[in-house]
């Protein structure tokens, strides 16, 4: 994997590669053209001949500038160069006429190496290695063989020139037209056997693609397919001279207009990768405010056109990199036409991204994906770890309150057994004593007791309404509902109680509780309200209580202490409170616990 320093440095290289290369494919053009037009060509075809290799080269560049690290670039470049090699038969140098004559095929040889490298730049299969090597050694050898022997004098036809007074031929050693035939024959045959192998290999190759290679590079493929077939179609027009020649013409500008499609269609892929890198950068607002890993893993594959694309979180536990339903992430080590990309810091990446190994030779696009990632997991992981510590909260402030609760009932039983009962024992005692002073003429002393005992009575009720306000017995006893019904009874406005009869946890109940004794007293000191509803009920694992009054309205849970205390307590248990409270329609609270 191709470091980002290293990127750079090929892109500085490329700088002066670029323009002197595009000097030389247009002195190339020129010079080509030039020994074209001598050889008898017409205006149109040089036009044509010149427009081929121009397009290739210039496609060349512009993927060699946008992408250093693709070698694709600098075929088309090559097959441009080598486009116009042929057309030096045209001139009187014997040298440059020797030159051409040899390597008049090696675009095509150049040709078969764009295809098959095409997209990647690089050959990926034994066949199309050899396929590639084997085109070369024909121009390099067999070439040089028909080169040997070939003498325009007197075979002008068996260069595409048609020239017979080209020439002479700087290499020709032994002149001799039979042996130059057979030669000529075997090499144009080897040609065409290279061709239709290629198309063989080209077919494979499609069939072995993913769909994300397929649907990116539609268009390549296609001008790729129909090219291979035309210059086929040109060999075997060459082979047999004579034989279809009406249709000669027409399949040699289909020739050359499909050989300008290819470099064309792909800077149409080249294009569309680039698009695919703008809208990497849409990630964050594709996966939404919930980026899952299995969210995210979705939205790259549609962004990237790679439905092959999995996404792998390393897992401590399980020593492995497991996909978004946990299980191991297979393909883990590139091949099979996948590569593997790391995401995280370098040697310990935290998450892992396989994907078509197309992809490869753009690193700004991986390094767009994999900051999107990152950013989408780190997000992730500061939710849950802020929905760990919410829930840490949660239970530390639960725990708090079930202590409390529990302090209460204590409390609430320590009262109701111990103070107030020894209050009554000692309320019964002075009623004995009255009896017994029925009869005594002392007044002072009657009045006496009778006031002790009015005192006594005044005391045990103060201790009795206290501990209902710590935690009432009924409550423990009879559920929510029935200590609901009693707090109403004692209100100072009237209370309409609608509460379902099930009984809850004893925290959420005594909550609840509490929660009604708020807005009841709120309603009896602030609203000025005539009429109270209470209601509760049991909702799908909540329990929901509203209390709604008719007075003044206008309660802020804000500025009241008492609200925002409750809201506190029913957060610490994961409930809500949502007060409405217009000016002058009522007060409504309503209250949610969890109750599951």
């Amino acid at each position: 994997m191709r470091s980002a320093g290293g990127h750079g440095r090929a892109r500085e290289s490329g700088g002066l590669w670029l323009p002197l290369t595009g000097v030389v494919a247009l002195a190339a053009g020129v010079a080509g053209g030039w020994a074209y037009a001598r050889a008898g060509a017409s205006g149109p075809d040089v036009v044509r001949d010149v427009t081929v290799g121009w397009v290739f080269a210039g496609a060349g560049l512009v993927a060699r500038w946008r992408r250093p690290a693709n070698r694709t670039g600098q075929l088309m470049v090559a097959e441009g160069l080598t486009w116009f090699l042929g057309n030096l038969q045209g001139t009187s140098v014997p040298v440059l006429f020797a030159l051409g004559a040899w390597g008049e095929a090696l675009n095509l040889a150049v040709l078969a190496h764009l295809f098959l490298a095409f997209p990647d730049g690089r050959l990926t299969t034994p066949l199309a290695r050899r396929v590639v090597v084997s085109s070369y050694v024909l121009v390099a050898v067999g070439g040089l063989l028909r080169v040997l022997t070939y003498d325009p004098s007197l075979d002008g036809g068996a260069t595409y020139l048609t020239c017979g007074e080209c020439g002479p031929n700087a290499f020709l050693v032994h002149r001799d037209p039979a042996l130059f035939g057979v030669i000529d024959l075997v090499y144009r045959w080897v040609g065409a056997a290279l061709t239709v192998v290629t198309v063989v290999a080209l077919v494979r190759s499609w069939r072995a693609s993913c769909r994300a290679r397929r649907r990116a590079l539609m268009p390549a493929w296609i001008s790729v397919v129909v090219a291979s077939s035309l210059v086929g179609w040109e060999v075997f027009y060459v082979l047999t001279p004579g034989l279809l020649a009406p249709g000669e013409a027409t399949v040699a500008l289909l020739s050359d207009l499909s050989e300008i499609a290819v470099p064309l269609a792909f800077l149409v892929g080249l294009l569309r990768m680039r698009l695919r890198r703008s809208a990497v950068g849409n990630v964050v607002i594709e996966v939404g405010a919930d980026p899952t890993p299995g969210r995210l893993q979705d939205v790259l594959g549609r962004l990237l056109g790679d439905p092959s694309l999995r996404l792998g979180l390393w897992s401590d536990e399980a020593r492995a990199y497991l996909d978004p339903d946990g299980r191991p992430l297979r393909h883990t080590r590139p091949g099979a036409g996948l590569s593997v990309t790391p995401v995280g810091s370098p040697g310990s990446p935290s998450a892992v991204l396989v994907h078509d190994a197309t992809f490869d030779d753009d690193r700004e696009l991986l390094a767009a994906v994999g900051a999107s990632v990152r950013l989408c997991l780190e997000n992730t992981w500061l939710r849950s770890e802020a929905a760990a510590r919410v829930r840490e909260s949660r239970a530390a402030g639960s725990r708090i309150l079930e202590a409390a609760d529990r302090e209460r009932q204590r409390l609430e039983r320590d009262l109701h057994d111990g103070a107030q009962t020894r209050l009554v024992f000692a309320l019964m005692a002075l009623r004995r004593l009255d009896a017994g002073l029925s009869d005594s003429s002392d007044a002072r002393l009657r009045n006496a007791v009778a006031e002790t005992d009015r005192t006594l009575r005044m005391a045990l009720e103060d201790l009795r309404g206290i501990a209902r306000g710590i935690h009432p017995a009924v409550l423990t006893r009879e559920g929510l509902g029935p200590a609901v019904t009693a707090l109403a009874e004692q209100a100072e406005v009237p209370v309409v109680v609608s509460v379902e009869p099930r009984r809850y946890a004893p925290l959420t109940e005594s909550t609840a509780y509490f929660a009604v004794c708020e807005a009841l007293t709120n309603a009896a000191k602030y609203a000025r309200a005539g009429a109270v509803r209470v209601s509760a009920r049991h909702d799908d694992g909540w329990l929901v209580i509203e209390v709604a009054d008719d007075g003044v309205g206008g309660a802020d849970p804000v500025r009241g202490t008492g609200l925002r205390g409750l809201a506190d307590r029913l957060a610490a248990l994961g409930g809500a409170l949502r007060v409405t409270s217009p000016v002058g329609g009522g007060t409504r609270v309503r209250v949610e616990l969890p109750c599951a």
